[in-house]
């Protein structure tokens, strides 16, 4: 590009210096003789040539020089967009992390019976969290089998393995999870939470269901009391449907999860208070 300009502005020194030379010369011939005056007259039709190409030239110079300012600008101006659309995104996953930090503290404030292990998932099952995932904490984390998992919108699931420096997870969209209900707006103690597979949709199923029980749709189900696997009165998720269930003598009731599994990053580990045994209780 730099010798295409170079070539470009040599091209106009010399037109213009010939240019300027044939007006000179005709300027001084005009009027002394009629002579002078054809050579004259017919120099102008050159001079107008040598007008319009020096125009032309200059004209194109001016815009091969204004395309390379224009096209740096862009280049810079490309470059500051790309450095606030990345400030931009940092900025909304600090916002969404603060968030969530929030609502565990307002979660562990009103849940101060337990202490907590904040733990990242590193790996999904199959590329699916729905049936089970991996976290970073292990044994020298204090991890042991049985804890039960949750973020701040509610159960998560439980753990069913666990290394040194890691631990699997099995999700309660898991069929091979089970757990105790208890329904919010009854208090009745009724059925079991399994995971559940509905075209791919994240929801489990309230199971066993008394075929007396008052449960409705819209209603937010619980952990229940029962047992001690889990701790009790979280949040597992809400009523979205329900059926009799005549084999069975009883209602069937489909729930979606109020944890958002497909985009959990994060949970955090419930500890009981008799963590120092291998048995773990709520």
């Amino acid at each position: 590009m730099k010798l295409f300009k170079n070539k470009l502005a040599v091209t106009v020194i010399v037109l213009s210096v010939t240019f300027l030379v044939i007006i000179g010369y005709t300027s001084k011939k005009q009027g002394k003789d009629k002579v002078s005056n054809a050579v004259g007259v017919t120099l102008n039709p050159v001079q107008k040539v040598f007008y319009g190409i020096n125009d032309n030239v200059k004209g194109f110079l001016n815009f091969v020089f204004n395309f390379s300012d224009v096209k740096n600008e862009n280049t810079e101006l490309k470059k500051k967009n790309s450095e606030l659309s990345s400030k931009s995104i940092e900025y909304d996953s600090l916002k969404n992390e603060n968030q969530r930090l929030r609502e565990m503290l307002d979660f562990k404030s009103q849940r101060e019976e337990y202490n907590y292990i904040g733990a990242n998932i590193i790996n999904k099952a199959g590329g699916s969290i729905l049936e089970s995932f991996t976290i970073d904490k292990g044994l020298k984390n204090g991890v042991k089998v049985g804890m039960v998992a949750i973020d701040p919108k509610g159960l998560v699931g439980q753990v069913t393995d666990v290394t040194n420096s890691w631990s699997t997870i099995q999700p309660i969209t898991s069929e091979n999870v089970a757990v105790g209900a208890l329904v919010e707006s009854t208090r009745e103690t009724t059925g079991v939470v399994k995971g559940y597979r509905d075209n791919n949709k994240v929801v489990a199923r309230l199971e066993y269901i008394d075929a007396n029980s008052e449960i409705k749709e819209g209603d937010v189900i619980l952990t229940s009391a029962s047992g001690d696997s889990y701790p009790k009165e979280i949040k597992i998720g809400v009523v979205l449907s329900i059926k009799e269930d005549k084999a069975k003598m009883g209602k069937t009731a489909i729930i979606e999860p109020y944890v958002d599994f497909n985009k959990l990053e994060e949970l955090y580990l419930v500890v009981p208070a008799n963590s120092e045994n291998n048995n773990i209780k709520y």
